[in-house]
């Protein structure tokens, strides 16, 4: 199996709780397609200070604004996708609060912080479709 195998999107997020606008997000989209025009995957950017605007409409429920981007990354959907990783001029600096045995071991377990048991359900028949090796841990 290839190693991009049933990746849809990348995720790039960022916080700037000075514009918390649509077009703004969808300016610095334009701006990373234009520096990787051959990038293969779809490139999906949030700015997470203003994710609590559209929240309730996506997922039926209101959030409060977060006040970084480590805090919205602690409400991701699962323990082995909560993870960021930031480029500081020549370091790489990995953020990961529920560690990474779970990415690494291929198991899914929720992350109830936030998230829903549908959303989790939806979520995880979606990628045990595409991956059939993942070990599902039950919400």
């Amino acid at each position: 199996m290839p190693l991009e195998h049933g990746i849809k999107d990348v995720d790039l997020v960022y916080f700037d709780e000075s514009d918390l606008s649509e077009e703004n997000e969808d300016q610095v989209k334009s701006q990373l397609e234009r520096m990787f025009p051959n990038y293969p995957f779809k490139i999906d950017v949030k700015n997470e200070a203003r994710v609590h605007l559209w929240y309730k409409s996506r997922f039926g429920y209101e959030i409060k604004p977060y006040q970084s981007v480590e805090e919205a990354i602690d409400t991701w959907p699962t323990t082995a996708t909560s993870l960021g990783i930031r480029i500081t001029s020549d370091k790489w600096d990995v953020y990961a609060p529920y560690g990474l045995d779970d990415l690494f071991n291929k198991v899914v377990r929720p992350n109830k912080r936030q998230i829903t048991k549908e959303i989790y359900d939806k979520k995880v028949s979606r990628w045990k479709a595409q991956w059939n090796d993942l070990r599902i841990e039950p919400w």
